[in-house]
């Protein structure tokens, strides 16, 4: 996802002069040919998150549109403050992306694991909150972002994430994209699980259960058309993340269903549990044991049917 994110942005300041990129002393080799074609766009702010996200602010105010990229958890968690007043409470057209969200750094352990991210940015006025599916979302997600005039969050994997849609798909923020048709259950999926939330419906097409596959790209503001559709649709309503299950893509949804007094014994949520992860292991490994492996989320979605046990997770 990372080397979509660097290719279309490349693109993207061939056609916007004022984008300007801040990086947290990361990806530097990754944006090599931005910064040979733009020298003078591009700020290494070194470890010091916050304070880059203060000159994003101060740019945005200038009229530029900046762009800053860093680890997801130093972003989201450390520079928090900073996002609040700098950045959302001037509703300014800062965006705001981080790399490696959920697991994708298990093996480096808590400091860089970012599983909260979405529950706590979400509640921030103003702000967009995006988590593009595949390599094509991330790039087709930049360029939408890019046509916002307030802020916007992107949480993004790192790299390797398979290709799910076989072209750039149209992608308009606050609409989810229907990758895959169904009758009986609905699956919503918000980032880099969605390769293995189209698995998951091929080992239940094979138990005879029909499955929709929807990317919820946008979880703020939520596509509240498509959910009603769903509810009205559908025998089961299942959310798919690599974020807690605690103020999620998930939770947003459960929040959503309660204030339009739906049932909400029809939504069953899937994401890691409210622990730190604490074994060493790479982010599939830690997939494996969280029971967000395309066997794992089946299984979980056919025991709410009651056709079948679930995998055991941490």
């Amino acid at each position: 996802m990372r080397n979509a994110f660097a290719a279309e942005l490349t693109a993207q300041a061939a056609r916007r002069p004022g984008l300007i990129l801040l990086s947290g002393d990361i990806g530097n080799r990754l944006f090599d040919r931005y910064k040979a074609r733009y020298p003078g766009r591009f700020i290494n702010c070194g470890v010091a998150e916050g304070n880059m996200i203060g000159v994003a602010a101060g740019l945005a105010l200038g009229g530029l549109r900046p762009v800053v990229y860093t680890i997801n958890s130093f972003l989201s968690a450390r520079a928090y403050e900073q996002i609040k007043l700098d950045v959302c409470y001037h509703e300014l057209p800062v965006i705001l992306v981080g790399v490696g969200a959920g697991l994708s750094y298990a093996e480096n352990g808590a400091t860089h694991e970012s599983c909260e991210d979405v529950a706590i940015l979400r509640v921030l006025p103003r702000l967009k909150v995006v988590a593009p599916g595949d390599p094509y979302e991330v790039r087709a997600a930049l360029a939408a972002a890019l046509r916002q005039k307030c802020p916007v969050y992107i949480r993004i994997g790192k790299k390797g994430e398979p290709l799910v849609h076989a072209r750039r798909p149209a992608l308009r923020l606050g609409r989810g994209i229907v990758v895959a048709a169904g009758r009986d259950v609905c699956i919503f999926s918000s980032g880099a699980l969605l390769a293995a939330a189209v698995a998951a419906r091929g080992i239940l097409s094979r138990r005879g259960v029909s499955a929709r596959v929807v990317s919820l790209h946008t979880i703020k503001p939520l596509d509240e058309a498509l959910l009603r559709e769903a509810w009205r649709g559908f025998r089961l309503v299942a959310t798919i993340e690599e974020h807690s299950l605690l103020g999620g893509m998930g939770g947003a949804v459960a929040e959503w269903a309660c204030d339009h007094g739906l049932d909400g014994g029809k939504l069953l949520r899937l994401g890691t549990p409210d622990r730190f992860f604490r074994e060493a292991g790479g982010q599939e490994f830690a997939r494996r044991r969280c029971g967000l492996t395309p066997p794992a989320l089946a299984g979980l979605i056919l025991r709410r049917l009651g056709r079948g046990a679930h995998s055991k997770t941490i």
